[in-house]
């Protein structure tokens, strides 16, 4: 126990420190270089405190999180597939589905900076698209239907509504989706997915196990667009400025003021999973008392864990954000887009939910697809992300042309991926625009809006609206389109493998007298397969046969 924790704690600190000290450097070269002072020293403290707070916070969550929320939603995929009656399993995801988006912390970060809609009635309307959504995803599972008809639908469908409806709800509309799939949602719905896919079966259960998180990601945007039909944001109020600190003891006050707040929103939060889980328990799995004591620690460590990482992402982190947007922006926009980059790139590895999905990509594929090499390519994407958020900013560019431009490059390429990346891509572009991107990037983008356009004009509201927020639907964007790239050099690199291999048994073909045609194969086994129906002499084919499974066992990273 004690080793799984020191293993959290250094993977934690090494998500965080980075962009902690990213963070610092460039306070300390505004105030050498530009006699700007984003920090003051008590606000300084306090984003440390914020600091700290978040790599206990991961410590815990992350601990907790594969004996509780894991495990529920592989239990339950697991249970509810064995009825084998479709209207149930799409009935109880759906609801599972709404649950957990209601719990989503993430999403009580970004309604928090909507002005003009309740965030009962904004969360309500997300939980409800995602619940929806969910019943769809499942769906697809049940009735095999392939990722990328159900994407290429229902993405059309939303970029033509994002050109008839309001503007303002655009960018609101995605980021809603970006946030939605956090450290709550994502850990439940992907061991659901698993656990479904592998129970329905079939040849393509491994590539079937993502996609899930992808697909639910679109009910936000679609339920935010219909509200929109009936909601008006109110573009002429602005967020209020963070308090200063001017003691240490209003940092300190300011912390534990706040601690039961996010105590009581995780209790809030949570309890519904929890009771869902209970009388799931009561009904169908009746575990022994030793298993359910262990789920109920581990969702103990992931209640403490993630109200303390709210606690210092929204009160360490989110005013550090928007002061630092605010004085980047006012000392030099190039500086604005060169620092959004390096912070996009290493903040994703603070994100909670990144590191459940790389682990179980690595977990599903068996390593095939590497956490690390994952991490880097989630890293590669976030920077171009924050680097174009701010450019959007700086020249007031309509975020509906970057999505369209985006999005469209994503869903070609899934002709042309194999089917796992795909899943992958859709679901990494849900988890990267996690807690961290709300409350640190966004408000970051807002402070750089308020410098570029002036906190006096009159149309502040609306340029927050239509440019600070989008931030976080380009970070949910950009995976698409990396992951996929990456499933085009695995595809590249696995053919000309085969192809090597071809190459050698056919060597070994022509040695024994047989003429054939190389382009006739794809594969290795392919070529196995045929020499084995052409050939009548046995020692030949053996001898072809023997030679691959030989390869396959010497080398696996051959195969």
């Amino acid at each position: 126990m004690f080793k799984n924790i020191l293993k959290n704690l250094k993977e934690a600190a090494l998500g965080v420190l980075p962009i902690t000290v990213i963070i610092i450097a460039v306070n300390v070269i505004l105030v050498g270089s530009y006699s700007v002072l984003p920090m003051s020293e008590m606000e300084f403290w306090s984003f440390i405190t914020g600091a700290v707070l978040l790599i206990v916070g991961l410590t815990l969550y992350n601990f907790g999180c594969g004996t509780s929320i894991e495990f529920i939603g592989g239990l339950i995929g697991s249970e509810v597939s064995k009825t084998r009656k479709i209207p149930l399993i799409l009935g109880i995801c759906g609801a599972l589905g709404a649950i957990v988006t209601v719990a989503e912390p993430d999403l009580s970060v970004l309604a928090n900076q909507v002005n003009g809609i309740s965030n009962a009635v904004l969360i309500g309307a997300v939980a409800l698209g995602v619940g929806l959504f969910m019943i769809i995803a499942v769906a697809r599972l049940v009735l095999k239907i392939d990722l990328k008809w159900v994407l290429l639908v229902f993405y059309g469908i939303v970029f033509v509504l994002a050109f008839v409806l309001q503007k303002e709800f655009v960018p609101l509309a995605f980021d809603s989706s970006g946030v939605t799939t956090g450290p709550v949602t994502v850990p439940l719905i992907i061991a659901l997915g698993t656990s479904l896919s592998v129970a329905i079966g079939g040849n393509d259960s491994q590539d079937s196990s993502f996609g899930i998180v992808g697909v639910c990601s679109i009910g936000p945007v679609f339920a935010v667009m219909i509200l929109s039909l009936f909601a008006k944001l109110d573009v002429g109020q602005t967020a209020e400025s963070a308090g200063k600190f001017l003691t240490y003891k209003d940092v300190a006050l300011e912390y534990l003021s706040n601690f039961p707040v996010y105590l009581k929103e995780m209790a809030i939060a949570l309890l519904p999973i929890f009771v869902f889980f209970l009388i799931y328990n009561f009904v169908a799995f009746k575990l022994s008392f030793e298993r359910l004591l262990k789920t109920v620690v581990g969702m103990l460590y992931v209640y403490v864990g993630l109200s303390l990482f709210l606690l210092g992402a929204n009160v360490g982190f989110l005013p550090t954000g928007r002061s630092l947007g605010e004085a980047l922006a006012g000392a030099d926009s190039r500086l604005l887009i060169g620092v959004g980059v390096v912070i996009g790139a290493l903040i994703v590895l603070a994100e909670p939910a990144v590191h459940v999905l790389t682990k179980q990509v690595e977990e599903v594929t068996g390593g095939v697809i590497k956490k690390s090499v994952m991490l880097a390519v989630l890293c590669v994407s976030m920077a171009i992300s924050v680097g174009l958020s701010m450019l959007r900013i700086v020249y007031d560019i309509d975020l509906r042309y970057v999505l369209i431009v985006g999005y469209g490059i994503a869903l070609g390429l899934m002709f042309v991926v194999p089917k796992i990346f795909t899943g992958i891509a859709f679901d990494s572009g849900g988890v990267a625009s996690g807690a961290m991107t709300a409350a640190f990037l966004l408000p970051m983008a807002s402070g750089a809006t308020y410098a570029v356009y002036g906190a006096d004009n009159p149309e502040i509201g609306r340029y927050i609206m239509t440019d600070a927020f989008g931030v976080v639907a380009l970070v949910a964007m950009t995976p698409l389109v990396a992951i996929q790239l990456l499933g085009v050099a695995f595809k590249l690199k696995t053919q000309k493998i085969s192809r090597t291999r071809v190459d050698e048994i056919a060597a070994l073909l022509l040695a024994e007298g047989e003429v054939i045609e190389l382009d006739d194969f794809d594969t290795a086994e392919d070529l196995v397969v045929a020499a084995k129906r052409t050939l009548e002499v046995k020692r030949v084919s053996g001898k072809i046969k023997n030679y691959v499974v030989s390869k396959d066992k010497k080398g696996k990273k051959e195969k």
